[in-house]
């Protein structure tokens, strides 16, 4: 048995940690499971990649001669991985080249597009982004009627086969808006009706009833087409069909879309008119990945706070909701997803509630909540330990994480250059 306190783990243990040892202890700490439950002082267990205890240290008598590596982190702060759902994350490196974004394929409609295989698991971004406990990722295509798949993968990992958690996780759709805007950003009037709305759900309709009888119909019926073929485990219900909408309006046709087709999984993209309508998405058990707090409301004469306080308005109506970064520099923003979550706290979320729309609630979304999204037993060993609280932009300090069992590494290119001129003018 090896004891080591936490800066050993973080320096030292590195690839022979995950090659070589089996059982894993954490001792003492402040474990935030996810689910809105907190331990005090608590032991969390894993082995092979698993947890196999999560419980209360009081009370509990272990052999501590059966743990490889026992870890002491009385004080410490332990939650589950966060999860950066819908994002380009991994699919662009700097928006101002070209050549580096790979999240946009030519061409409407191209459901057969899979975000998954364009995954580069090599970003100078990725490394950023775990040091603020992001450990998973929903990459997903953007631009046109229909983008394509998106799958989840962890933000670490030699490869994307190495590092998917989930292939293919759901279909998404830029639903047509009603309302066209085109003035400048500070400027959220409406400008006029959007004139090629019924041209667009025209579009959207003739291909989803195309696409649904080919999927229901018997085998050797038609003949092969890989972009129906893209639309068969939505169809089935085994994949989520993403709608990206905003407005109240918008949000009611994409969800009457739905319902038109017999979708069994549809999940509300955006959603920045959602607390106008709680009591349908409710009604209907549709969730929401809502969109970055930082935002104008969709109409002016909305209350200037409103984008702030729609995740407690979500919860408190009782829909299932996860935050999410889409926008300007979405992929490098999605470090500051935990002090998304944070500042909805000042609005009438708790800590835990704003926790789990970054956790549980995202892994809910995403049809991973059995492996991930908490910390609980038999789940991935996926976890964040921080010296502080990981939702106060004042006091994290991710010292140490783990995907599947294994340490993460969390040095980054801001870290190494630190270090490098830190030395070369002789910084104390």
């Amino acid at each position: 048995m090896k004891k080591c306190i936490l800066f050993i783990l973080v320096f030292v243990c590195g690839i022979s940690f995950s090659q070589n040892k089996k059982r894993v202890l954490l001792m003492n700490g402040i474990a935030h499971l996810g689910n809105g439950q907190i331990i005090e002082n608590s032991y969390i267990s894993f082995a092979n990649g698993k947890l196999e205890m999560v419980s209360p240290a009081q009370g509990i008598k272990l052999d501590l001669k059966s743990y490889d590596t026992i870890i002491e982190i009385e004080g410490k702060h332990v939650y589950p991985a966060l999860i950066s759902a819908n994002t380009i994350l991994g699919l662009q490196e700097a928006e101002s080249i070209r050549a580096s974004s790979d999240y946009n394929e030519v061409g409407g409609i191209n459901p057969n597009v899979r975000s998954l295989i364009a995954y580069n698991t090599d970003s100078k971004i990725l490394p950023t982004v775990k040091t603020n406990g992001v450990l998973y990722t929903q990459c997903t295509p953007r631009n046109g009627l229909i983008c394509g798949s998106s799958s989840i993968l962890a933000t670490e990992g030699w490869n994307w086969e190495d590092a998917v958690l989930k292939a293919d996780d759901g279909i998404h759709v830029n639903f047509p808006k009603t309302i066209q805007k085109n003035g400048w950003w500070a400027e959220p009037e409406p400008s006029g009706k959007n004139t090629k709305f019924d041209e667009e759900f025209l579009a959207l309709n003739n291909f989803f009833s195309e696409a649904s009888s080919y999927c229901n119909s018997a085998a050797g019926t038609f003949e092969n087409n890989v972009r129906f073929e893209a639309m068969r485990n939505v169809f089935a219900g085994s994949q989520n069909l993403y709608l990206h909408a905003n407005s109240a309006k918008d949000i009611v046709l994409a969800i009457n879309f739905a319902k038109k087709y017999s979708i069994k999984k549809p999940v509300i993209v955006g959603g920045k008119d959602a607390w106008k309508i709680t009591s349908i998405l409710r009604d209907n058990k549709i969730p929401v990945m809502l969109n970055r707090l930082f935002d104008l409301p969709e109409l002016s004469d909305d209350d200037v706070d409103i984008t702030f306080r729609t995740p407690y308005l979500l919860q408190k109506d009782s829909v299932l909701f996860c935050l999410q970064m889409e926008g300007d520099m979405e992929a490098m923003q999605s470090r500051n997803l935990p002090f998304l979550a944070g500042y909805s706290v000042a609005y009438g979320l708790t800590k835990e509630q704003a926790l789990q729309s970054i956790t549980l609630n995202a892994a809910k979304i995403l049809s991973i909540d059995n492996l991930v999204g908490s910390l609980e037993t038999n789940k991935l060993a996926s976890l964040v330990i921080s010296d502080g609280d990981l939702l106060d932009i004042k006091s994290n300090k991710v010292i140490a994480a783990f995907i599947n069992g294994k340490p993460v590494n969390l040095v980054n290119e801001q870290q190494l250059l630190y270090e490098k001129y830190k030395t070369k003018y002789g910084v104390k």
